[in-house]
């Protein structure tokens, strides 16, 4: 392999901290080098996966209410809050560069910041398939894409995360769950600065996960700078990015849980699969799929199998088996790859809300 061009960004726009790797992606040519980029937001903010929908996830009048700006990625995974206690790691690469398949991909990446890690007294681990755990505890996750011609990994180093934030952000149907919510990540995820005992400099975690990159990809790291191409794309992306029609590009279909007529019905599910949580909002006419949407934080790969998928359902029947059928075949067909999810799992959601518009449509008035 040729040498990785790195760009250390240091603090930048919390926009700007996002559409900078799409903006390198978009316009690798080839001849242009792989590229590692470190960044941080210098405000903090909110980002949603691509798949996700906003108004499901996020509490968008809190986020209003304490100046935090939500932004969608074009990348998998879940909502999450950000600030400058992460040190983003973005890989921009070709894909031919990276091992063919997605568990490969996400173990190499996961490797320098296992080592960095471990480097510094944290035992760090790859839980498979893209989460990295301390003693049981999750300390990063991880997310693929495809964009345009670049093979997209990104995650962080966590130097340190506001818990209390992130639980308060999310959108939960109670107060009582944003505790437990709450609660969870007190005891389920850990931070450097938690297993430390004091902030880590982040100058020197940033030079010991260079030099654990060079030794996993047994390359040469060259310093380097945004292109005047790469910078008029950032731009161009910011515009877009912050744009309200980004944002919902994965609305619902119609609002859930309406009767529409007697065998008309919107209903919603959820599930979780070991990839992630699968959201599922469909509309029914009589026991067969209409419309329907599915969210959530998985990772797919290309990103619009989800489209795909979504129209070889629309007029099959809701029975799982069929759905089944129905999703396998696309995923032959469109070469779809989404670690620790598969046809049966959109098939259960779909089944399992289909199962509840029964259910309601039974129910006595």
């Amino acid at each position: 392999m040729e040498p990785v061009r790195v760009i250390d960004l240091g603090l930048v726009p919390s926009l700007r901290s996002q559409t900078v790797y799409h903006a390198v992606a978009r316009t690798l040519g080839p001849d242009s080098p792989d590229t590692i980029i470190l960044v941080g937001p210098d405000d903090p903010y909110v980002c949603i996966g691509f798949h996700q929908d906003i108004d499901t996830e996020v509490d968008r009048d809190y986020c209003r209410e304490h100046g935090l700006p939500v932004y969608k990625r074009e990348v998998g995974g879940g909502a999450v809050y950000l600030d400058r206690g992460q040190v983003f790691a973005q890989w921009v690469f070709h894909p031919e560069h990276l091992p063919s398949d997605l568990p490969g991909q996400f173990d190499l990446y996961a490797r320098p910041i296992v080592d960095t890690y471990r480097s510094l007294g944290i035992e760090a681990y790859l839980r498979p398939i893209n989460d990295i755990h301390v003693s049981g505890k999750k300390i990063g996750g991880t997310g693929a894409a495809q964009v345009g011609p670049a093979r997209v990994l990104v995650g962080s180093l966590m130097l340190d995360f506001d818990k209390e934030t992130m639980s308060k952000v999310l959108k939960v149907p109670s107060e009582k769950m944003r505790d437990k919510v709450f609660q969870g990540l007190n005891e389920y995820m850990t931070t450097m600065t938690e297993q430390l005992g004091a902030a880590p400099d982040r100058d020197d975690t940033v030079a010991r996960y260079l030099a654990a990159c060079a030794d996993v990809l047994g390359v040469e790291l060259v310093p380097g700078e945004l292109t005047e191409e790469e910078l008029a794309k950032a731009a161009e992306l910011d515009e877009r990015f912050a744009s309200e029609d980004f944002l919902g590009i994965k609305g619902p279909v119609s609002p859930v849980g309406v009767k529409i007529h007697e065998d008309v019905r919107v209903v919603e599910g959820a599930a979780k699969a070991p990839g992630g949580l699968v959201r599922v909002t469909a509309r029914l006419h009589g026991s067969r799929v209409d419309d329907v949407t599915f969210t959530g934080d998985f990772t797919m790969l290309p990103a619009d199998g989800v489209t795909a998928i979504e129209a070889a359902l629309r007029g099959s029947s809701a029975e799982e088996a069929d759905v089944v059928e129905r999703v396998a075949s696309v995923y032959r067909e469109h070469g779809l790859e989404s670690p620790g999810l598969e046809a049966a799992d959109f098939a259960r959601v779909l089944a399992q809300a289909a199962g509840t518009a029964a259910e309601q449509s039974a129910a006595p008035a």
